[in-house]
This record gives C-alpha cells, structure tokens and sequence, in this order.
C-alpha cells in the first residue's frame, strides 16, 4: 500500500506533469471546438445514403433527426436524398450530390443560400417572408413558393409546382408561375424565356429530388 507520506512528497510533481501535458494538449482541444457556437436553423427530416454537413472545416454525418445548423454546407452523396425542415415550415429536398449552403435564415424574416451543385425541391407556405438562393446559374427570389431548381435536360432548370418566383442571371430577370419553367445554358448566360414543362420533364425534375 502506498504510504501517505509519499502521496504528500509526489503531489508537487503530480502537478507539474498535469501542467506540462495538460498544456501541451490544449492546442488539440481548441482545434476540434468551433471558432463560435453555431446556430441551429432547423433539422433533418430523412435521409436516404449518405448526407454529411460541412461548418468550418468541420464535417459530420447527418441522420434522420440531427439539427441543422446556421452557415452549413449540406452535402448529398451519390444516389442519395436528404429532408429537412428549416424554420416551422419551410422544407427542401435536396438530390444526390447537392451542395446547399445555409448563409442566412430567420424564421417570419427569409434567408439566403447558395445551391452549388444537385437538385433541390423548395417548399414554403404562402404569406412567408421572401428568400434568395444563388447559383453558379442564376439567382432566384422567392415567397410562399414550391419550385425544383437544378440539373434537368442537361442544363440547370428552374420550374414552379405553385407560386410565383423571379430567376435572374446577366443582367436579365423572368418571372415564373406554376406550371413555367426556365433554363440557364451555363453561368453567366440570361435566362432563356418562360414556357411550360411538359410531363416528362416535370416527372424527371421532382423524381431527382423523392
């Protein structure tokens, strides 16, 4: 049994290794916390594959449930799908290999994101505040809308389920309703004029994204 004495004498030097080490680890432990607490704008819905979510060089899986948080980059991997919910009830679905980052969102004040890559099906009630989501493409404004934005025809297509939304892109702006559609060639090109998917293209579009 160690006698207590020498507890006593080897408590000084007990100190002086925790302080030592516990120094030399403190760099590791600051390098996996987050430069700031991030905020949680909503959650994960289902997830069908894998779905990963990137915030500062920092990336974790997402699964059915998991927050989402503000300043994310939310990543499909092939043939994958992912839903969630951000606010009370604004939804997206997002296509295999979609990048969509998180940059703005209040709940009653909209937001802004930007789509890089993958299909996205958008869903919010009528009456909610107005939300911008760039592209490489175009930007498009949107309010209490349900639209596919994304990879159709081999070109990116925009289409309105029901509502109403604005594309813009080189200086050239058209408004969509339900049933319309647009498509930008490649970036930095206008929209091309609005006109009416047909069944085919719509089933294609909303298929890329269930």
């Amino acid at each position: 049994m160690t006698d207590l004495g020498e507890i006593k004498r080897d408590r000084p030097c007990n100190r002086r290794w925790l302080l030592r080490h516990g120094a030399l680890a403190l760099p590791f432990i600051f390098a996996s916390m987050p430069a700031r607490a991030a905020e949680s704008v909503g959650l994960v819905e289902d997830v069908t594959g894998e779905a990963f979510a990137e915030l500062e060089a920092v990336r974790r899986t997402l699964d059915r449930a998991a927050p989402v948080f503000l300043g994310e980059e939310v990543i499909t991997g092939v043939a994958s799908r992912l839903g969630m919910r951000l606010g009370r009830d604004t939804r997206i679905r997002l296509g295999e290999q979609a990048r969509l980052k998180i940059d703005r969102f209040l709940v009653d004040a909209g937001g802004e994101m930007t789509l890089r890559s993958g299909p996205l099906l958008f869903d919010q009630p009528p009456r909610r505040a107005g939300v911008q989501i760039r592209s490489p493409f175009a930007l498009i404004a949107v309010r209490g809308t349900r639209f596919f934005a994304g990879p159709s025809n081999d070109r990116f297509g925009v289409f309105v389920v029901r509502g109403s939304v604005a594309v813009t892109s080189a200086g050239q702006q058209v408004i969509l309703r339900e049933g319309e559609g647009t498509d930008a060639v490649s970036p930095g090109t206008p929209p091309t004029p609005v006109k009416r998917w047909g069944p085919e293209r719509i089933r294609a579009a909303l298929a890329s994204v269930s």
